[in-house]
């Protein structure tokens, strides 16, 4: 039963799908239509991305994403989870789970909050639109103050959480489901 618990969130809007599919049925296939879409492209994005996490899991040494990007890495880990999260392709949902492979191995949660945000907003192909689109100002100033921000965000929420907040990242045990209570604390 607490399993079904942890999902009530999904199950009320699947109910109130329903509803609105007994109502108005043009408008309720509409709404299956585009929750069936959004499923199709997870299952089609998520999969790779576990495999890749999986094999990232089993050839990259702990130590090595510690050095790379710990709390030890300072300036050089920040570049590199810039350009690893402006470099990765896929929606941004797809980098939670990397986000979570990268606490478990050791990186600091500055450099995880920046992975996501510079995944969220620097994309290298759309960068490269705006250069021949938009123009080189237009690009590169959007470029900087993104990072800017996303450094800035960055340490704002690495000081405001405390140290157990932080943890939960790493420990799924303690990650809370949705619309639920952490368990373990």
């Amino acid at each position: 039963m607490s399993q079904l618990r942890r999902y009530r969130l999904f199950f009320a809007i699947v109910l109130v799908d329903l509803v609105v599919l007994v109502i108005r049925p043009d408008l309720g296939r509409t709404i299956f239509s585009h929750s069936w879409d959004v499923v199709a492209q997870m299952l089609a994005i998520l999969p790779p991305v576990f495999l890749l996490l999986g094999l990232l899991d089993v050839w990259v040494p702990r130590e090595t994403v510690m050095r790379f990007v710990g709390e030890g890495s300072g300036v050089r880990g920040t570049i590199l989870s810039i350009v690893l999260g402006a470099a990765a392709a896929g929606p941004l949902y797809g980098a939670f789970p990397v986000a979570h492979t990268m606490s478990r191995k050791g990186a600091s949660y500055f450099n995880i909050i920046v992975f996501i945000g510079a995944w969220s907003t620097l994309k290298i192909p759309m960068f490269l639109f705006e250069l021949s689109s938009l123009g080189t100002r237009f690009a590169v100033t959007r470029w900087v103050v993104n990072v800017v921000g996303i450094i800035i965000m960055a340490a704002l929420i690495n000081r405001t959480l405390d140290q157990s907040d932080k943890e939960c990242l790493a420990r799924p045990e303690l990650s809370a489901p949705i619309g639920g209570k952490r368990q373990g604390r």
